[in-house]
């Protein structure tokens, strides 16, 4: 992942399609100039839906695309036709997208490819007057309206699906790792925050296996705080199987370094906690 190219946050003003209203048309032909209602119903407004895909790791063909309208639904006619229903808009977003409010309101999560979901629904068609005549009232000349569109403000974030993250502070050798057991070509430096970005790489092993590892950005003391690069990608932790803690073996106390790691995981969501863990100690070569 290039770091001018990964994009995991994005804001979008978005407006479903409105309904369209239905039809209060009575039929007329020669020899029958008091037909009865005949009027269609309306067609659905366009829905804004999100759907999976495995191919992208990135929310930045998004980045650009803030305003996202759906068509509206058209109206009812004649003869029982019903309008047609507004386009819908499908947007392809990765694997662990999640969109919520502006208030943090979760709405929904994209976790399988190919996985649909309506993030914000279009407005139902209205009723045309066919759907109101009864033996009492044979020529109702209403019909229903088309139900307003849905304007809204959606914030997607994306969070990582890896089987195992890579936690430590700066420096601790992460991306070297991930850069020998795949196939993923990190920045490797000799100084802190090398990584600025979350890399993803395919670990392959015996039997054809394979599993996703994660190298996410270190964390320093105070990152919950908002130190550091704060909590911008704290958040794609939480979507890893398992954890590797890695501690350089020149620290001047490998155990309070683990605590701090733990202590920042734990104000940023306790539930951290409860996934599985393993310490790695790096940089053995650099001692005797």
């Amino acid at each position: 992942m290039a770091s001018n190219n990964f994009i995991d946050y994005v804001k979008l003003i978005c407006r479903s399609g409105k309904g369209g209203a239905g039809s209060h048309h009575f039929f007329r032909a020669k020899g029958l100039p008091n037909g009865g209602p005949d009027g269609g119903d309306g067609g659905r407004g366009g829905h804004i839906i999100l759907e999976g895909n495995s191919q992208l790791w990135t929310l930045l063909h998004l980045q650009y695309q803030r305003h996202v309208f759906a068509k509206d639904g058209e109206g009812g006619g004649e003869n029982l036709r019903s309008g047609a229903q507004g386009e819908d808009i499908v947007l392809q977003v990765p694997l662990g997208t999640v969109a919520r409010d502006p208030d943090g309101t979760h709405i929904l999560e994209i976790t399988e490819h190919g996985q649909r979901l309506v993030l914000v629904p279009g407005g139902r068609g209205g009723w045309g007057n066919d759907h109101f005549k009864n033996s009492i009232n044979q020529a109702p000349t209403y019909a229903q309206p088309g139900e307003p569109a849905i304007e809204a403000i959606i914030i997607l974030e994306l969070k990582l699906l890896a089987d195992v993250g890579l936690v430590g502070f700066p420096n601790a050798g992460k991306s070297t790792l991930l850069s020998v057991v795949s196939a993923a070509k990190p920045k490797i430096a000799d100084y802190a925050f090398t990584t600025l970005v979350p890399n993803l790489g395919v670990v392959a092993y015996r039997d054809y296996k394979s599993f996703v590892m994660a190298d996410i950005p270190g964390i320093i003391e105070g990152a919950a705080e908002g130190k550091g690069l704060g909590t911008r990608f704290l958040r794609h932790i939480e979507r890893n199987s398992m954890l590797l803690f890695m501690i350089s073996c020149d620290s001047p106390d490998i155990n309070a370094e683990y605590n701090v790691l733990i202590g920042e995981l734990e104000q940023f969501n306790p539930e951290l906690l409860d996934k599985k863990r393993l310490l790695a100690i790096t940089k053995s070569d650099m001692i005797d």
